[in-house]
């Protein structure tokens, strides 16, 4: 990377793992998010029935199905976590899930703390070309929105838990939304009856060590 770009990494970066090292505090929570293209696959033939000892047969043979979005947003601390699927991902469909985020998940909080990467509808724009100016306003002032760099994905800690979706609800055809969607309630549900946290270790002084390279040299 140039140095400029550089800077630019390291400052984003550094921004993320200070929001990861602020103690937990359960009325300002820290909430991250990610999406997930999936392509729908149907059957073309029955598959054979499942045996006691044997796995289900299917047909190497598949009929897609279109695609969706899958939404994800975790807070790491508590071990809460909401999936849902959408036929897409525009800024009016990112709108729609941080109203839900706010208003069903977190009801009455002040402040929600949002970690995710800078893609062009994660921005509090995409909530005016959703709602009226005084709600997108509403609900803007209720986030505090961290953006990971370019390049920088793996500081979000919602790739964890669409790793761990996609490893135990996706490895199987799923033909519909409908069907993903229950699917992905029922991963949910499981998964947030354990309250499954993720502890976060890499901080700001491992980073200026094993990451040194990435730092600009100063004159």
């Amino acid at each position: 990377m140039p140095s400029k770009e550089n800077a630019a990494f390291v400052a984003r970066m550094e921004d993320i793992l200070d929001v990861y090292e602020r103690p937990y505090d359960p009325l300002c929570p820290v909430i991250c998010m990610d999406e997930k293209p999936y392509q729908l696959l149907g059957e073309t033939k029955e598959p054979l029935p499942m045996r006691p000892g044997d796995t289900q047969k299917t047909d190497s043979e598949y009929a897609r199905k279109g695609t969706c979005s899958i939404f994800v947003f975790t807070e790491p601390l508590a071990g809460w976590r909401h999936v849902t699927a959408r036929k897409q991902r525009q800024a009016t469909d990112w709108a729609e899930e941080i109203r839900y985020l706010l208003d069903e998940c977190y009801p009455g909080y002040e402040k929600v703390i949002l970690v995710m990467d800078n893609l062009n509808i994660h921005a509090e724009a995409s909530l005016y070309k959703r709602y009226k100016p005084e709600e997108a306003r509403h609900l803007a002032k209720r986030l505090e929105i961290h953006h990971t760099p370019v390049h920088g994905s793996w500081l979000n800690i919602a790739e964890i838990e669409l790793n761990a979706m996609t490893r135990q609800c996706l490895a199987r055809r799923i033909e519909n939304l409908d069907d993903l969607n229950r699917e992905l309630r029922a991963w949910e549900q499981e998964r947030n009856a354990e309250t499954r946290t993720v502890n976060w270790h890499f901080k700001s002084g491992d980073a200026r060590e094993k990451l040194k390279s990435l730092y600009p040299k100063l004159s």
